[in-house]
């Protein structure tokens, strides 16, 4: 994407998210930030009972995840001072992102008419809460509420009878997601008008994209006219194939199974546990055996896997034809030999000139994995982006003293 402009008036993680995989992929992205108060997400110093602000440096993941690659831009845009550059900035844009509220968007003079008087051709969009319509159209919400609440996977997860709906499983998870969604659309709209010379209004809804996620539940459970059963979550097989499902190792690890054929993968399955008698016993000797008495092969597959370490287990199973994985811990993912090795961990320089680590988005090129630069510091590129506009030192300065800029 380079050559591509994107104006970005959001905050928090949902929207500018967004912005951030458009920047790994060469778009060249301004962020425009509150002159005073900055992005809000600026003022959070604790996540998930962690601080966000690395010891010795003013790396912060939970801004230089959705904020790589950018420049920003201090600017009032309730300052009538601003409008100059704001405009300045829309003019030169192919993309207008934002996730501000429908009336704070009509009361800035940033909503779809505002911007598109000054640039017609601009690809406007708005990651919202619920939708660009509807009775709550003008309403806001986080990923807790309209992905994860709202759309269906809190109720999915929570067995019958728990204290409380399961929480999301990660910070900013539906808002992760839901930029990499905003992203695509984005590039459909960059073909589009490149295709055709219409300008496209994109528009993504977190409730949007929840009802995506857990599209095949939904569809299912209209199909059948009412919620679907709920299932508390267990160990070992299912009751028709005990090669699917999750098993405790000795050292108290979790290794999951996902052998969907179950007759097709026994017989290697039995000779790698050391157990090659099992392919001839007689409850288990053919596919339909093997299936209708699951729940007894479970129990043996637990007996196996609870003999052995995790370690041990990862090594034996390294050649194994049949599908499984170490369920890991965020530790685990961010050092995953495999992760690292196709590039979906990657080196970022921090303001300090540390190298610090971030999880790349998952889009390669060429397969390639994207070169990373840091977030920007609030405002850091106020200057330089005034500059580029065309307006001289007096002209900045005259903004400040204004407060329009800083």
């Amino acid at each position: 994407m380079e050559g591509v402009r994107v104006l970005e008036v959001a905050q928090f993680t949902y929207v500018p998210a967004a912005g951030a995989v458009l920047a790994d992929w060469g778009a060249d992205v301004v962020k425009i930030e509150h002159a005073e108060r900055g992005d809000a997400q600026r003022g959070l110093v604790k996540a998930l009972g962690h601080d966000v602000i690395s010891k010795n440096s003013t790396f912060a993941p939970i801004m230089e995840g959705p904020n790589r690659g950018k420049r920003s831009l201090g600017l009032s845009l309730e300052k009538p001072e601003a409008k100059e550059v704001l405009h300045e900035l829309i003019r030169r844009s192919d993309v207008f992102l934002t996730n501000f509220l429908p009336a704070a968007r009509r009361k800035l003079g940033i909503d779809l008419d505002d911007v598109r008087a000054v640039n017609p051709n601009i690809i406007f969009v708005v990651g919202s809460a619920f939708g660009h319509t509807g009775p709550e159209a003008e309403s806001g919400g986080y990923d807790g509420t309209a992905y994860w609440a709202r759309a269906g996977t809190a109720d999915a997860l929570t067995p019958d009878g728990a204290a409380a709906p399961t929480p999301p499983p990660a910070g900013a998870y539906g808002d992760n997601i839901g930029g990499m969604t905003i992203a695509g659309g984005i590039a459909a709209a960059l073909y589009a008008r490149a295709a055709t010379g219409e300008p496209s209004v994109v528009d993504v809804s977190l409730l949007g994209v929840g009802a995506w996620a857990i599209q095949l539940n939904v569809n299912l459970a209209l199909q059948s006219g009412g919620p679907l059963p709920k299932f508390a979550p267990r160990a070992g097989g299912t009751p028709n194939n005990p090669l699917t499902g999750n098993y405790r190792t000795s050292d108290g690890r979790w290794i999951n199974l996902c052998m969907l054929q179950p007759g097709r993968y026994w017989a290697d399955f039995c000779q790698v546990v050391g157990r090659p008698e099992l392919i001839v016993d007689e409850r288990f000797d053919t596919t339909e055996k093997l299936m209708r008495n699951a729940l007894e092969a479970g129990e043996v597959v637990a007996e196996i896997i609870g003999g052995r370490t995790k370690d041990e287990w990862v090594a034996a199973f390294e050649d194994m034809e049949g599908q499984w994985a170490l369920v890991q811990d965020t530790f685990e993912v961010g050092n995953d030999p495999q992760l690292r090795a196709v590039g979906g961990v990657v080196d970022v320089v921090d303001y300090e000139g540390n190298t610090q680590k971030l999880v790349a988005n998952p889009v390669q090129f060429d397969r390639k994995p994207p070169v990373l630069t840091r977030a920007p510091q609030f405002a850091e590129h106020t200057d330089q982006i005034l500059a580029e506009l065309g307006f001289s030192d007096e002209q900045s300065l005259n903004f400040k003293i204004a407060g329009a800029v800083t």
